[in-house]
């Protein structure tokens, strides 16, 4: 398969997968959001398509969830955030230069603090307008990296032990 074809259809299967894994498993938080698994794929994105397809893939997937879900006011945000969250994830994995285990937990701990972090800065900015409202979903949004860390870190090894990985990568 032609290289650049190959970008193209991985990246739009992380997408896909990144839209369908944050709509697939919703639990409910307080702030009126919800905790998923879309994080994951976020961040396997990065890992595997590098900085500009994972950004793509990862940034439309997450927007498209928003806006099916019926957040669409936090759509733009969630691109620009969930976008850079697979760059990092990238930039720091590959600065390890191995895919080793402290690799993984250190870019996908650094991709979900910045999207804590980028949510509360919308959020205070754009939504609310208030620095103590904003605050309250942080603890939320660190729970969802929680799950994001840990999804995508499982999944990683587990493809790493099958030949899909090697399939899929072309960074």
């Amino acid at each position: 398969m032609d290289t650049r074809l190959k970008k193209i259809v991985t990246a739009a299967v992380f997408a896909a997968l990144a839209c369908a894994a944050t709509m697939l498993i919703q639990i409910p938080t307080l702030t009126k959001g919800y905790v998923n698994l879309g994080d994951g794929i976020v961040i396997l994105a990065g890992w595997v398509c590098g900085a500009p397809w994972g950004l793509a893939a990862a940034g439309i997937g997450s927007a498209l969830a928003d806006i099916l879900a019926g957040y669409a006011f936090y759509a733009p945000a969630t691109f620009i955030i969930k976008g850079l969250m697979a760059v990092i994830a990238a930039a720091i994995m590959y600065a390890f230069k191995e895919r080793i285990f402290i690799g993984r937990i250190a870019s996908a701990v650094t991709a979900e603090l910045f999207m804590a972090a980028g949510y509360f800065l919308y959020e205070w900015i754009f939504i609310t307008g208030s620095l103590e409202a904003s605050l309250v979903g942080i603890p939320e949004n660190l729970i969802q990296g929680t799950v994001g860390v840990l999804a995508s870190v499982t999944v990683i090894t587990a493809l790493e032990r099958t030949k899909a990985l090697k399939m899929l990568k072309f960074k």
